[in-house]
């Protein structure tokens, strides 16, 4: 019993939430005269003592005092005497649990949002840098019409914004407190449970107590804006492992984002964005792993909650590592800037400008012009050449309308140049964007 009981091996990582909860209630007993001044002060003094050697390393717990609050109220005893006792009048674990996890999870979600916004910014810096430098745009990871690297990487710091209003969305539904609650029903005691809420940084006390100590929504949404944010970093991850590759050549990592091998001694992996793209399956699964425990859980507290905690203060910390690392990659990365350029014009990317052509100076409907472009397509296969190589009289063997005018649209650099609609690849649109971009995220 002891062994499946004991949760002290994993909520001991909330002794300075645990604290700090503590502090703010005995402060609030002191205040409406539930505990004499003496007495709260003595708490107080002993807790600050306690918080000091969490600090330090130097605090002890003991697996038969269960868990994390029953340790510091133990060691509290030892420092203080009697007046120990009286911290938990008109508490329970039940709502100290939820306050502390809370404080936990939203110290989590501020940390994230801190580190994304340094992500962002290592993106828009490389994005400014890179911002004509031309490379394949694919869909179905085939070539399909050039674009620009800084354009590329753009969308990466749209995606990441998304996911940092996601975090800002569950701190601001989660920030209310539970403390006071006590067990399920509240207390009889004449508490302020809006002064405890605000020493503690919530908006407010949370409204009903059943939902206070029993609900985990709070961290399911934290874990579900994780695991949307992890994905995405799991997809720049995998480019970044892609073009490391032989075939594409578009980037190399140095030595400090890479790894060697033990037996070929020219190996440079790209093990971080290998380890950022795989850490995805814990995070997802700790979504999965909450919602399962949370499911058949009826109101109000049940001791399924005890494993509320650990999908949560694993997948939080790891997603923190795999910003950091992918922040670290984007810096460290070198693009070859050759080897984009050349497989930009691979695979007749530029079809769509000539389609685009007819429609604009031969006045032909789109879909008219689609199949003229691919007869065109077809003829460079079969000469065994790429579009943009065809001559002025090939291209109107295939159909007279097609002038040598033509010839202009065909080239990677006056495709790029021409994406100039808002949101497009064009180098002054992405100069555009990432001066919008540092002007957000430097502020």
């Amino acid at each position: 019993m002891e062994e499946i009981n004991a949760s002290i091996d994993v909520d001991k990582r909330l002794a300075s939430q645990d604290i700090r909860g503590s502090l703010a209630h005995v402060a609030m007993l002191a205040d409406t005269g539930i505990v004499g001044r003496q007495d709260a002060e003595a708490i107080a003094a002993g807790l600050r003592q306690i918080e000091g050697e969490v600090a330090a390393g130097t605090f002890r717990t003991s697996r038969a005092l269960e868990d994390i609050h029953m340790n510091v109220e133990a060691r509290l005893a030892e420092l203080v005497g009697e007046a120990a006792g009286r911290l938990h009048t008109a508490r329970s674990r039940n709502d100290q649990v939820a306050t502390d996890f809370k404080l936990w999870v939203r110290e989590a979600v501020d940390g994230l949002g801190a580190e994304l916004v340094d992500l962002q910014r290592a993106l828009v810096e490389r994005a400014e840098e890179h911002a004509a430098t031309v490379m394949p745009g694919f869909t179905h990871l085939q070539s399909a019409q050039p674009i620009t690297f800084g354009h590329h990487l753009l969308a990466y710091v749209e995606m990441l914004e998304r996911d940092r209003g996601r975090f800002a969305d569950a701190r601001a539904r989660m920030n209310t407190s539970p403390l006071g609650a006590a067990a399920l029903a509240g207390t009889a005691f004449p508490i302020d449970r809006a002064a405890t809420a605000a020493a503690l940084g919530f908006d407010g006390p949370a409204r009903n107590s059943l939902d206070a100590v029993s609900s985990r929504d709070f961290a399911l949404e934290a874990l579900a804006a994780a695991a949307i944010c992890a994905t995405q970093l799991s997809r720049l991850a995998e480019e970044v492992v892609v073009w490391c590759s032989a075939p594409f050549s578009f980037v190399r990592l140095s030595d400090a984002f890479t790894t060697g091998s033990s037996i070929m001694p020219q190996k440079r992996n790209p093990d971080a964005a290998e380890l950022v793209r795989a850490k995805v399956g814990r995070i997802v699964g700790a979504l999965t792993s909450l919602l399962v425990v949370m499911k058949g859980v009826p109101l109000a507290y049940s001791k399924d909650m005890q494993e509320d905690k650990p999908p949560v203060f694993d997948a939080l910390p790891a997603l923190s590592l795999c910003v950091r690392a992918t922040a670290g990659m984007v810096r460290d990365l070198t693009a070859n800037e050759e080897a984009m350029r050349a497989l930009a014009g691979k695979g007749h990317t530029t079809a769509t400008d000539l389609a685009d052509w007819l429609v604009r100076e031969a006045g032909l409907p789109f879909r008219e012009a689609h199949r003229v472009t691919g007869a065109c397509v077809r003829a460079a296969e079969r000469s065994g050449r790429e579009l943009a190589e065809l001559s002025a009289e090939e291209l109107a063997a295939v159909d007279g309308r097609i002038t040598s005018d033509a010839l202009g649209v065909l080239s990677i650099d006056r495709s790029v140049e021409s994406r100039t609609s808002l949101g497009g690849t064009a180098p002054e649109r992405v100069r555009e964007e990432a001066a919008r971009w540092r002007a957000r995220l430097w502020s």
